[in-house]
């Protein structure tokens, strides 16, 4: 399943994530820290949904209340109430 998501209080504008057997098989964003955002994308390649929201959840940029990590994690969580 691919889901898209549009985060808020971010630089990044779109995110991309596939989800197979409740494991993450890819990730694309578009704008953000290109480089962070790749390799976050890559780190989470193979890994339990559950986890990568555990991980990513509350993770704060600068004076920012969230953050793409956070974002994703967010992305993650909606898929999970609809997917539990």
């Amino acid at each position: 399943m691919k889901i898209s998501y549009r985060p808020r209080g971010v630089c990044s504008r779109l995110m991309e994530i596939e989800i197979e057997d409740d494991k993450i098989r890819d990730v694309k964003v578009t704008g953000g820290c290109d480089g962070n955002l790749k390799g976050i994308s890559k780190l989470l390649v193979g890994m339990d949904v559950d986890d990568a929201i555990e991980r990513m959840q509350g993770i704060r940029c600068g004076f920012k209340n969230t953050s793409c990590p956070d974002q994703l994690a967010i992305a993650l969580s909606e898929y999970r109430k609809d997917h539990a």
